[in-house]
């Protein structure tokens, strides 16, 4: 047995879907900024704490008056003798 809809039940369902459209923008408006800046809070909060920790790591890892450098050795840099010959040249104005 098939059930057809009727005009009415049609118009009324998409009345409803338009104001619940509707109702949803609006009310994303509203809390949208709130619910951002309660975000942004949390990923402050998060950054900071980190941040504090590295500090901390890195307080405890060096002792007062101890100095440390950190430098990566400079590589020998050997050049091809095979590569051809120099050529110098002059402007010619």
């Amino acid at each position: 047995m098939l059930q057809y809809a009727s005009f009415t039940g049609f118009i009324r369902t998409i009345l409803i879907l338009i104001l619940i459209y509707y109702g949803v923008k609006i009310l994303s408006r509203l809390f949208a900024p709130v619910l951002m800046r309660f975000v942004a809070k949390k990923a402050e909060q998060r950054f900071g704490q980190q941040f504090n920790q590295q500090q901390k790591q890195q307080q405890s890892a060096q002792k007062e008056g101890e100095i440390s450098i950190d430098k990566t050795p400079k590589q020998n840099k050997t050049s091809n003798k095979n590569v051809g010959e120099y050529v110098d040249y002059e402007e010619i104005d």
